[in-house]
């Protein structure tokens, strides 16, 4: 594989953009590979990438149902922060941002990371306090976090509502290295730079069956034929529980809901941060594209589906939450939406963890933050499939914290189970 450089670009701009190779390869499924990653998203991806980068092995195979990245890796408002404070989480997000920050140069491709900062209003004075608890162990163990006043947050953005607004904003607390990148650039440059690897990347592969032997799993049926594989990793996101199923695993604390965003009409450049913010029962966020679409997006949908299209109450409740703290975009016309199928699980943190079969490993929870914790997730998620043990950083993101009483999560913000239909 050629590196893409200036001199590439500059040389293709002359010859008719003739010269470039292809991205990757598009192989056949051989019949038998050591590790097969179920899922060509960001977080399969990464995986197989690091697990040939980082732990030199080879013959590994990526099968996707559908199109790379045609998944939640293509839907969703491309947000990466680090903001959280319970340990675990802490380290591991804060890691996730640290490769972000060399992504481009360590795939020699733009993901168009943008350190923007993540700007999260604050509406009451208890609200400030424990922000400023989170934000303070941030600072402490080596992050960077801002508590904006409100002098300073009108200087920095001064067309959020402050005058009428239903919920008065009296400040802000702020992760400058937090940002914004192009989902479908992330998708790409993993891509290339596992395939650079020897990695094949199997598209339109869909997984049919699981074929058990004992306590491990020798074989997945896919609509390309049998694939046999010695280790084994699911990172499907909102499909986990049908493949877990296929397994013969019986029940997964997870359930699927939509999640769905927005993108407006281009703008003249509005906005230049991340904007959040949570209260009354409503959750928004919002940030500006490099083509000048606003994005943005608030709560899932609270029954559970498979779908990947929105529906009229969730626009107008987005739409509600947008005007309320931007009344300039009242008038602003919205382009498309769409939906991702999220993997909220039963406490609102993720699984990375081995499963009842030996060869068989867990990528799943990630609620409303898989997209920022694509880089972390196939570190780590290579480093347990390589070494048959977690890393100490994931060592509590296993299906057994219920039974133990293990609390991971920042505030429960799971999907309420059981009350969802």
């Amino acid at each position: 594989m050629s590196r893409y450089s200036a001199w590439s670009v500059f040389k293709n701009g002359l010859t008719g953009q003739k010269g470039w190779e292809r991205a990757w390869r598009d192989p056949e499924p051989k019949s038998e590979y050591d590790i097969v990653i179920v899922g060509a998203g960001l977080h399969g991806l990464a995986t197989a990438y690091y697990l040939s980068k980082n732990h030199g092995l080879k013959n590994i195979a990526v099968v996707e149902k559908g199109w790379l990245g045609g998944g939640n890796g293509g839907r969703n408002t491309t947000i990466v922060r680090s903001n959280y404070m319970m340990p675990g989480n802490r380290e591991f997000y804060e890691h996730s941002l640290t490769l972000w920050e060399e992504l481009s140069h360590e795939l020699n491709y733009n993901v168009m990371f943008s350190q923007r900062s993540h700007v999260s209003l604050l509406h009451s004075p208890a609200a400030r306090d424990a922000t400023a608890r989170r934000y303070n162990t941030m600072r402490l163990t080596g992050s960077d976090g801002e508590l904006w006043s409100l002098e300073k947050l009108k200087n920095t953005i001064p067309h959020l509502n402050y005058d009428n607004a239903r919920f008065p904003i009296i400040g802000a607390a702020v992760q400058p290295r937090a940002g914004t990148a192009r989902h479908d650039a992330v998708a790409w440059g993993y891509a290339r730079a596992a395939d650079s690897h020897g990695v094949d990347i199997l598209q339109n592969c869909e997984v049919t069956g699981v074929t058990r032997q004992g306590s491990q799993v020798s074989a997945i049926e896919t609509s390309r034929g049998t694939i046999k594989a010695k280790k084994i990793g699911f990172a499907v996101a909102g499909n986990t529980s049908r493949l877990w199923s296929m397994a013969d695993l019986g029940h997964l604390p997870i359930e699927s809901h939509k999640l769905q965003a927005f993108v407006s009409e281009p703008l003249k450049p509005l906005l230049d941060h991340v904007v959040v913010f949570g209260v009354g029962g409503a959750h928004f966020y919002i940030s500006q594209s490099d083509k000048g679409g606003m994005v943005f997006g608030g709560d899932l949908d609270w029954y559970k589906s498979y779908a990947q299209r929105g529906n009229l109450p969730i626009v107008q409740d987005v739409a509600e939450c947008a005007t309320s703290i931007m009344p300039c975009l009242g008038r602003v016309r919205m382009l498309r939406h769409w939906s991702g199928v999220m993997d909220m699980s039963m406490d609102g943190s993720p699984f990375i963890c081995k499963t009842p079969i030996d060869n068989l490993y867990l990528n799943a929870g990630w609620n409303y933050g898989g997209f920022k914790a694509s880089p972390a997730s196939g570190w780590y998620f290579a480093d347990l499939i390589a070494n048959d043990r977690p890393d100490p950083v994931i060592e509590n993101m296993h299906l057994q914290r219920f039974e133990q009483g293990i609390i991971i999560d920042e505030r429960g913000a799971g999907p309420d189970p059981k009350l969802h239909g």
